[in-house]
């Protein structure tokens, strides 16, 4: 079939709207091997929109192409967890082997080759994707031949020996990938977790009378901000409107993080259960699920988990015979953008547009998903929706402390003898954590991924909740033998990629930070120094347009805090009267402009203003 005909099906498969642009360019992406100017300049002409709005999609997201891909394309992770591991090793060796140079097409567009960023395997480092299909724990040795028999024309998914454990046996998984549940806790992974004990409990409520439940519990966002989640399903409930949308954020892309991975491979029906409870709750008919591309591995599964719960008469219309009550879930397939994790960029990507944030106010309870009034909540929380109403808010309100109610799935990896998912109540400190995960001789903890907190050992009695180390569930753990400046550096890498581009702060400041950590790597710096990256960092903090901004710079903040002895070690003891040559202040007023809106709201649990986010 003609590249003509071929677009012009895809966008027809999704009825010409242009809100369904990712599923128009991932049916291309998949059919053609790449999106060139034709197929774009075709898209724009079906769907209604322009040229321009759809190259600039395809231009936002690493797994789109507009040039020939090969038909096998291999991405070895290179997060900092996998390059400690030797991801470089392995990354070298498919590239001999292959005769592909990292980061290039063979001539006969056999293969491809490339570096992403985490793939949410770092409890099973050095990985890769190869067309999808997650290879884990890799030696140089396995890469070579894994490479050989994809030379013989095996088929990815064929290198697949033995499957992991639970469901990554599963005929529509059948995946290498291990869960790595080290520690289960009585809320998420508990062995008798019903599918629908939870909604058949909340239809007996009135809606207010569940969103009262879920205040009750004191349940707040498992994705690092913590705002509690019942207010949020008040707000979205109050808001006047004629629709109201339900959306599951499963784009767990901060390096470090995978334990939604597990809850979506072991409790698919938890987390819908908890989406339809929400749907009860705020009135809602439609859902969406915002599954990461590097879990596409995982969708044939929970597709089936959605039909099978329409058959039961869990989804779909007039749900359990409540005549009144209608809501479904479509599943929304990312395509590898890591701002795509905060949640207005999150709508973006949703509506066909590049995943870039919006500003707020408006918050998304109030005008989100397509303008209407919108829940954004992760996986881990809308399953303790699902727990909470299956036992009741006074069970899950005993466990955990004062402020952080409930447990925590921490993700921990690095440094330790047993990485892994470990559910724990809320409230252990780092020291506890540390024993628990058989690390030794550790110098750095960081909490909450990239954009978190790195603790030192001086700060090992603080404790992960909400009030102190919060985090959305990432741990990474580095022995004595990591190289503090390294991992920042690494860190500002890993934010200068990710960046929308959209403000100067982040696009502009975190390359200025990373230059000047490289002269202090490289011995040139001064006091100076350490002041203009303190004084940068906060500019770039407050001035920022999105969370991904804001918390770029803490690495840099954290690591002259926690140790000043490794900066200390490098600094020169006489300036060189060094002088940027570029305005930052200047460039930075027309952000500091746009940063005047508040994206602030007021948190009745603490009496104070704090952030919506998860």
């Amino acid at each position: 079939m003609e590249t003509e005909a071929l677009v012009r099906q895809a966008c027809k498969k999704f009825e010409n709207d242009k809100g369904r642009m990712m599923d128009v360019l991932w049916e291309l992406q998949n059919t053609l091997g790449c999106i060139d100017d034709h197929s774009m300049e075709i898209v724009a002409r079906e769907l209604k929109t322009s040229r321009v709005a759809v190259e600039g999609v395809v231009t936002f997201y690493s797994f789109f192409s507009r040039e020939q891909k090969g038909k096998i394309i291999l991405r070895v992770c290179d997060d900092i967890i996998d390059r400690h591991a030797g991801s470089e090793k392995i990354a070298s060796a498919f590239s001999e082997e292959l005769g592909v140079p990292i980061g290039g097409t063979s001539s006969d567009k056999t293969f491809s080759l490339e570096y992403t960023p985490c793939i949410g395997m770092s409890d099973q480092a050095p990985s890769a994707l190869i067309n999808g299909v997650p290879i884990t724990n890799l030696t140089p040795e396995s890469a070579r031949d894994t490479a050989k028999e994809l030379i013989k024309g095996v088929c990815p998914s064929s290198l697949v020996k033995k499957t992991g454990d639970g469901n990554n046996s599963h005929e529509l998984i059948k995946s290498m990938v291990n869960n790595n549940i080290q520690k289960r806790g009585e809320v998420l992974l508990s062995t008798d977790v019903s599918k629908s004990a939870g909604l058949d409990a909340a239809l007996k409520l009135s809606s207010p009378d569940v969103i009262k439940e879920i205040i009750d519990s004191g349940l707040r966002g498992r994705g690092g901000a913590g705002f509690p989640t019942g207010e949020k399903f008040r707000l979205a409930r109050n808001t006047n409107s004629d629709k109201r949308y339900v959306i599951c954020n499963a784009d767990e892309g901060e390096p470090g993080t995978f334990k939604d991975r597990v809850l979506l491979t072991e409790r698919a029906d938890l987390l819908f259960d908890g989406m339809t409870i929400a749907a009860h709750a705020i009135g809602s008919n439609a859902g969406i699920v915002y599954l990461r591309g590097e879990y596409a591995y995982l969708l044939p599964y929970l597709e089936s988990v959605l039909a099978e719960r329409r058959s039961a008469g869990l989804l779909g219309k007039s749900i359990r015979r409540k005549k009144d009550f209608d809501f479904d879930i479509r599943i929304q397939l990312g395509a590898g953008a890591y701002i795509c994790g905060e949640e207005s960029a999150l709508i973006s990507s949703l509506e066909g547009l590049r995943g870039e944030p919006k500003n707020r106010p408006p918050f998304p309870v109030e005008k989100g998903y397509m303008g209407k009034p919108t829940v954004v909540n992760n996986v881990e929380t809308f399953c303790c929706v699902a727990r909470i109403m299956e036992n009741g808010a006074a069970w899950f309100s005993a466990i955990g402390t004062k402020a952080s109610k409930g447990t925590k799935l921490l993700s921990i990896c690095g440094d330790c003898t047993k990485p892994g998912v470990y559910e724990v109540p809320y409230g252990l400190t780092v020291s506890e954590l540390l024993v628990m995960v058989g690390a030794h001789d550790t110098t750095i903890v960081q909490v909450g991924g990239a954009g978190g907190v790195m603790v030192g050992k001086s700060s090992f009695g603080r404790k992960i909740c909400v009030s102190d180390l919060a985090t959305g569930g990432a741990i990474m753990v580095f022995g004595a033998n990591r190289n503090v400046l390294g991992i920042v550096d690494y860190f500002l890498e890993f934010f200068s990629e990710e960046s929308c581009g959209y403000c100067t702060p982040c696009r502009v400041g975190v390359i200025f930070l990373r230059e000047r950590i490289k002269k202090v790597m490289q011995g040139l710096a001064d006091k100076a120094d350490l002041g203009y990256l303190r004084d940068l960092s906060k500019t770039i903090k407050m001035t920022s347009r999105c969370g991904l901004g804001s918390s770029a710079p803490n690495c840099v903040i954290n690591s002259i805090d926690e140790f000043p002895l490794v900066y200390s070690s490098h600094m020169r003891e006489k300036s060189d009267g060094f002088a940027a040559g570029f305005d930052i202040q200047k460039a930075l007023d027309e952000s500091r402009r746009i940063a005047k809106r508040t994206s602030m709201i007021y948190d009745p649990v603490y009496g104070e203003e704090r952030g919506l986010g998860e």
